[in-house]
């Protein structure tokens, strides 16, 4: 991995979870949270598919298919986990 794309890929990550934080409304809470999951989410599903050779959408070192939507699981998952509330 290379600094380039590393920049890249934290980029891309913390564009999903501002955007979701945008999409989805919140404080700086949610937006921490957002934020945390997008990169989580980003770099382990770039490491999965890494170690699993699956070339969605490569970018150079970057498995950025994968990643993206890893990173779009783990954001709609902790939102739901975290923020919505069941019906009492």
């Amino acid at each position: 991995m290379t600094l380039p794309s590393f920049v890249l890929g934290a980029t891309i990550a913390t564009l999903l979870g501002a955007g979701f934080h945008l999409w989805r409304g919140g404080g700086m809470g949610r937006l921490l949270l957002y934020l945390g999951l997008a990169w989580a989410g980003f770099w382990s599903g770039h490491i999965l598919a890494q170690q699993l050779n699956f070339t969605l959408f490569r970018l150079g070192p970057l498995y950025l298919g994968a990643a993206v939507l890893a990173s779009l699981v783990a954001v709609f998952f902790g939102h739901w986990v975290f923020v919505v509330r069941p019906h009492e």
